[in-house]
């Protein structure tokens, strides 16, 4: 396992670590195992870190509800931060995600019902999603598997259990595209992830492979040269991160981009709207046009779903259009995402965009542009 002593870091970094983690060393904290074993669990800890912060705390969460983890990185990077930075909300429990409010449920998506074998969504015709682990590095607190995130009889599947997913997706000469996700695939060692990559390659029919991950974010160490060197072996592989605010892109996690960019993965950002955090046009424009910089393309944005407890994350859906209308034409098109609902029940995304088209009538289209000025373009038959 190759460990970079040189991993860049803020300047802060050190003050951090001589505070809170005074034995460690800064090859320790480049270590992202080390990262993982020295976890803040509790608000406690992290009230001792930052201070008072917004919201009522949850100090201890009820049985089998979704667990707080964050890494010492991620700690640092808040305590950069302004006080009750909107990031604060995130990652950290208060007591308003006790509240169950009509129309929310555990699995929204309805996955489970879409799983022909365990580990396995197969929702599409040619592609399938393969919850390959539960663990996270970080628990976002508007998850929507927070039903099967962190929980203890979930978090580890087993090779055995792996191999009956590889054979789902062996057994059915349709699905070209597979994305890895759970939890967060990172967190896995480079070679279990490996024996994921290399059967999955192995099979003819897979075109694609995708991986989903916060890890570059919240970890962003784990983006090891060891691991880029394997990822590179496995292409075409693709890569989506899920980012949440501007603030994020910190200079650890611009170096993590940047490594996967140079090994020739291509990334993608996902980010879902939240209330209060990132409902803004100006902060999306920000994270946008930060996230092309490292190569990172922004792709979706998705309404926050209906999970038990996030009445205080979402938004109206107007505000998502609001958004994009604010974007498109204001910056590149590049930093435009789609805009989507993922269906409740299992329909899949849906994507949303204002309206643009006005009609469609006597041989003309009506257009409206990102100013609000109409156009006509001449239709044919």
């Amino acid at each position: 396992m190759s460990i970079v002593p040189n991993f860049p870091y803020d300047e802060s970094v050190t003050r951090f670590i001589n505070q809170f983690y005074p034995t460690a060393t800064i090859r320790d904290w480049n270590n992202w195992i080390w990262q993982l074993k020295n976890s803040i669990h509790t608000t406690q800890q992290l009230t001792d870190i930052l201070g008072k912060t917004e919201g009522e705390l949850i100090s201890s969460l009820p049985e089998n509800h979704l667990p707080f983890q964050i890494t010492p990185y991620f700690a640092s990077l808040l305590s950069r931060l302004p006080g009750r930075h909107p990031l604060y909300r995130t990652v950290i429990p208060t007591k308003e995600e006790l509240i169950v409010s009509p129309g929310e449920v555990a699995d929204p998506l309805n996955e489970t019902g879409d799983s022909p074998t365990r580990l396995i969504v197969h929702r599409y015709p040619d592609r399938v999603l393969f919850l390959v682990t539960g663990f996270c590095s970080a628990y976002c607190r508007y998850c929507t598997r927070s039903h099967m995130v962190g929980k203890q009889h979930k978090s580890h599947a087993s090779t055995r259990e792996w191999d009956m997913g590889i054979e789902y997706i062996a057994q059915n000469k349709q699905i070209r595209d597979v994305l890895i996700s759970g939890g967060d695939p990172l967190t896995l060692p480079d070679f279990r992830l490996e024996y994921l990559l290399s059967k999955l390659r192995a099979i003819p029919h897979v075109e694609i492979i995708r991986i989903g991950t916060k890890v570059p974010v919240v970890l962003p160490m784990r983006v090891t040269n060891s691991l880029t060197r394997m990822l590179k072996k496995y292409h075409p592989l693709m890569m989506s991160v899920h980012f949440a605010h501007p603030d994020e892109l910190s200079v650890e996690t611009q170096e993590a981009c940047n490594r996967l960019a140079d090994a020739g993965i291509p990334l993608g950002s996902q980010t879902v709207l939240l209330k209060g955090i990132n409902d803004e046009v100006e902060t999306f424009k920000k994270l946008n046009q930060g996230l092309l910089k490292v190569r990172v393309r922004p792709y979706y944005i998705y309404q926050c779903d209906p999970i038990p407890g996030s009445l205080h994350f979402r938004t109206p859906v107007s505000k998502g259009l609001e958004i994009i209308q604010g974007l498109r034409g204001y910056t590149s098109g590049y930093a435009v995402p789609h805009f989507v609902i993922d269906a409740p029940g299992g329909g899949g995304k849906i994507p949303l965009l204002p309206n643009y088209l006005q009609s469609i009538e006597n041989g003309e289209v009506i257009l409206k542009n990102y100013e609000g000025n109409t156009y006509t373009y001449p239709d044919i038959a």
